[in-house]
């Protein structure tokens, strides 16, 4: 690696995802210096090999780093060198941490993608200062991660943090992950479409706003619930504040278990921060066992941004050379 530049300590952070991957050298203070961007080969495990590799020669050319971080969007082996599974990648027991290490001559971590966001807002952001914290990503699905005592929870198998994948509605919704009634059918982008869509079909006249920026209601996406939703359109808001609630009740169940102090909620959807967050609190509330007689947490808006996933995965990397 070539060696001019910048501080000591520096790391690159790779953030996979099924459309494209982001890279970024990031200092100690958790903060990016550069980034740059490529369209990932989802379909190709080789192909997404050479972009990661790409990414990491093009910054370490004008960066001296220490160590690489990937972030990846799909179950992480916990010897944290295997990818198990991704659900938009073609990674299958994939031993991505020796195929990197061969090709670029660096050590090389390997993390789940919501796990190092989790760790970015532990260290950096809406969670720092704390020891008991957990992160609520919100997008398609919803993923997360768990901070214990200073150290991310992976689980036995490496695994855990699926927190979509909780049954809220015995026999309800249908998921991709093949169950019914999964957290994510109710309180994701995927949820808010679905609703939306719903919505437009029974009341068009209520729903006509949505519709408009979607161009018709087969299109719907959470992304025009949010849009609308800030423009202050009455259908969005509801839509928004259903999701919202049963972000509150998946909140509630997972403090009855792991009674974190902060809950931080990020990704796509929480950008509208309280018009979610607002009936998340409402919900946590009004549902959480022992209520009236034991402290609350706290539901953060992430901090980080985009930015977090790569953050986290650069400062574990770099944690990992001590």
């Amino acid at each position: 690696m070539s060696a001019e530049r910048g501080p000591a300590g520096l790391a690159i952070g790779v953030d996979i995802g099924g459309s494209k991957a982001a890279a970024g050298v990031v200092d100690t203070d958790g903060r990016v210096l550069e980034l740059v961007r490529r369209p990932t080969p989802r379909m190709d495990a080789g192909l997404t090999e050479d972009v990661i590799a790409e990414l990491v020669r093009d910054l370490s050319s004008r960066y001296d780093v220490d160590a690489v971080g990937v972030g990846a969007a799909g179950w992480v082996a916990a010897d944290r060198a295997t990818i198990l599974f991704s659900p938009h990648l073609a990674w299958r027991d994939e031993p991505l941490r020796e195929a990197l290490r061969t090709r670029l001559g660096i050590p090389i971590w390997i993390e789940n993608d919501a796990n190092a966001a989790a760790w970015a807002e532990y260290r950096f952001g809406a969670a720092r200062g704390h020891t008991a914290i957990l992160c609520i990503t919100l997008g398609t699905g919803i993923g997360g991660g768990l901070v214990l005592d200073g150290a991310l929870y992976r689980g036995a198998f490496g695994v855990a943090g699926e927190w979509g994948h909780m049954r809220v509605v015995p026999g309800g919704r249908r998921c991709a992950c093949g169950n019914r009634g999964c957290w994510e059918q109710y309180a994701s982008g995927r949820a808010l479409a679905r609703d939306a869509r719903e919505l437009a079909d029974s009341s068009p006249f209520a729903a006509r706003r949505l519709i408009e920026l979607a161009g018709h209601a087969g299109a719907l996406e959470g992304t025009h619930v949010t849009a609308a939703a800030q423009e202050g359109d009455p259908a969005a808001l509801e839509v928004l504040a259903e999701a919202g609630t049963w972000l509150g009740q998946g909140i509630a169940d997972l403090a009855a278990i792991l009674d974190p102090a902060v809950v931080v909620v990020g990704g796509g959807v929480s950008e509208v921060g309280d018009l979610l967050l607002g009936p998340a609190r409402e919900r946590y509330s009004a549902v959480l066992t022992g209520r009236g007689y034991r402290p609350e947490l706290m539901i953060r808006a992430a901090e980080l941004g985009a930015a977090a996933g790569l953050v986290g995965a650069a400062d574990l990397a770099r944690q990992s050379r001590r």
